[in-house]
């Protein structure tokens, strides 16, 4: 299994989780970042050698991409493909993983999911287990609480976010046999081919050497 994380966005976590990563997700200027911080994460990965992924969101800085915005088909194309473009004139991109909310929405709406394929072309698009059917990598989050219909907990409700000994459990728990415990005590299967961690989740980073020793131990 791969690791990833959400990189570029104004967490600073970049120099200290760069060496244990996989993949690097670097927001695109629409919820987060701006072109230094892309450049400096982009040189960071390649000095790592890390695959880069295009983050993009929404372009709502006031609610870092995590609130729906009511937009056409179109317009999501338009954004996403400006955003991949802005990127990949800093360096060569591998994959593409959306951000927040236009992450949730690609799934519950076909037509965003087939907006955001038009605008990445050929590009690898990263989603969630268990729900990655038609998409290239299947993600699991190490520092999230799962529901038990495979959804994530709302950030907002109450241990959505995982501390350090709650992330290494469920990472330890994926490893072995491929559940988490969801809220509520439902095991759950997921097959993922990469694990996230988030860069703005202090407990996750605090942990991500162990976690990758970990998932090196197989």
């Amino acid at each position: 299994m791969k690791l990833n994380c959400d990189l570029a966005e104004g967490a600073g976590c970049e120099a200290a989780v760069m060496p244990y990563l996989d993949q690097a997700n670097i927001a695109c200027g629409a919820h987060a970042g701006d072109t230094e911080l892309m450049r400096s994460t982009v040189a960071l990965a390649r000095d790592h050698g890390v695959s880069i992924g295009a983050h993009p969101g929404y372009p709502d800085r006031e609610q870092f991409g995590r609130v729906s915005l009511s937009a056409s088909p179109d317009q999501i194309q338009a954004w996403v493909t400006e955003q991949v473009e802005y990127l990949a004139a800093l360096g060569p991109v591998d994959y593409v993983k959306p951000h927040g909310a236009l992450y949730h929405d690609m799934l519950q709406q076909p037509a965003v999911l087939e907006a955001i394929r038009h605008a990445i072309e050929a590009l690898p698009l990263m989603g969630p287990a268990p729900f990655a059917g038609g998409l290239d990598w299947s993600e699991a989050f190490a520092d999230r609480r799962y529901q038990a219909d495979g959804t994530l907990m709302p950030r907002n409700a109450a241990g959505a976010v995982l501390n350090e000994a709650e992330t290494l459990a469920q990472v330890r728990q994926l490893i072995a046999d491929g559940t988490v415990t969801a809220a509520g005590g439902d095991t759950l299967t997921l097959t993922a081919t990469t694990l996230c961690v988030h860069g703005d989740n202090p407990a996750g980073v605090q942990s991500i050497r162990i976690i990758r020793e970990m998932l090196d131990a197989g």
